[in-house]
């Protein structure tokens, strides 16, 4: 359909409630997650199916799949609204910086502990920056920075993604959290080995920590971790170790707060070289506010050396 000489071209709304539907395939979690009513998403992808002239969805009562037209459309709708992305990160850039919006995201093994210490340091350091946080698994966040949704994330690497940077914060140990009357309860220098016989409960698939746990495992000869029982959180984790139901590695950071909610814990401390994994900021490779979010690293570093972690050199 044309007017004039010229082609009608889809909005950015339009392409946004697609690239949403394609995302999670039902039009209800779709909605919620981009905050549209889900009678306007549907419309929205009802227009750009009409403007394209392309039929994207196969709708059935049940599910909502993508067409093979519809698969190709939405990786170039993806590519579009990371170019606004950047466009409208661009602009931010030529303004002050440390104003505006900043949308950071952080895994749910991060944000609790840390968040403090960055919601402190925001406030009294950069009052104009409108910081906006978002808590998601590993793989939401980096779908979301790789879109646009997101500018920054917060979260456990190495990565591995192309054309994204990561600016490493600090290290920190893990330590055992047993219940009372287990013989690992307290001790220090545990041997990796120990974990071999252990019954280790885990978070639920997804979470980055799970597969930390998993490697660590593995690189103490353990193949194999029988999973009976899993929690959606560290908060559940720790008072199923209270229980009785098991053992869990818990990262240093998240000691403190998860340890004093029960009576009926020990910690257990590995010997050196202990478990550890590595937390950064992560964003785009060539980011707009790439220099912002460096100072904002060196900012945090400083910030984060009252925590029992070991900060990491700026230049490493």
């Amino acid at each position: 359909m044309t007017v004039g000489n010229k082609r009608r071209q889809p909005s950015l709304a339009q392409l946004r409630a697609f690239a949403a539907v394609a995302e999670h395939l039902h039009f209800r979690d779709a909605a919620g997650a981009i905050g549209m009513s889900q009678p306007a998403l549907s419309g929205a992808v009802s227009a750009l199916e009409e403007t394209l002239g392309v039929t994207l969805l196969e709708r059935t009562t049940r599910k909502v799949l993508l067409s093979p037209e519809g698969e190709r459309i939405a990786v170039r709708a993806k590519a579009v609204l990371g170019e606004v992305g950047a466009l409208m990160e661009e602009a931010e850039a030529v303004r002050a910086p440390f104003t505006g919006v900043l949308r950071l995201g952080v895994i749910p093994t991060v944000a609790p502990y840390l968040l403090p210490t960055v919601l402190r340091l925001v406030h009294d350091r950069y009052p104009h920056l409108d910081l906006q946080v978002h808590e998601e698994q590993t793989a939401n966040l980096l779908d979301g920075l790789a879109g646009g949704r997101l500018d920054l994330l917060l979260l456990a690497v190495p990565l591995g993604v192309p054309g994204v940077a990561e600016l490493p914060l600090f290290d920190e140990d893990f330590v055992l959290v047993t219940p009372l009357d287990h013989w690992l309860g307290g001790r220090e220098g545990i041997p990796r080995e120990a974990l071999r016989e252990l019954n280790l409960l885990l978070l639920d698939e997804g979470h980055c920590l799970r597969d930390q746990a998993l490697d660590i495992c593995r690189e103490a000869g353990r193949d194999d971790v029988p999973v009976t029982t899993t929690a959606a959180g560290l908060s559940t984790l720790v008072q199923l170790v209270a229980g009785g139901l098991g053992v869990t590695l818990l990262p240093r950071t998240a000691v403190k707060v998860e340890t004093s909610r029960s009576n009926q814990l020990l910690t257990g401390y590995f010997a050196d070289p202990a478990p550890t994994r590595r937390i950064a900021l992560a964003m785009r490779a060539g980011a707009a506010r790439g220099a912002e979010y460096e100072e904002l690293a060196a900012a945090l570093r400083q910030a984060l050396r009252p925590l029992p972690v070991r900060v990491v050199d700026q230049d490493a």
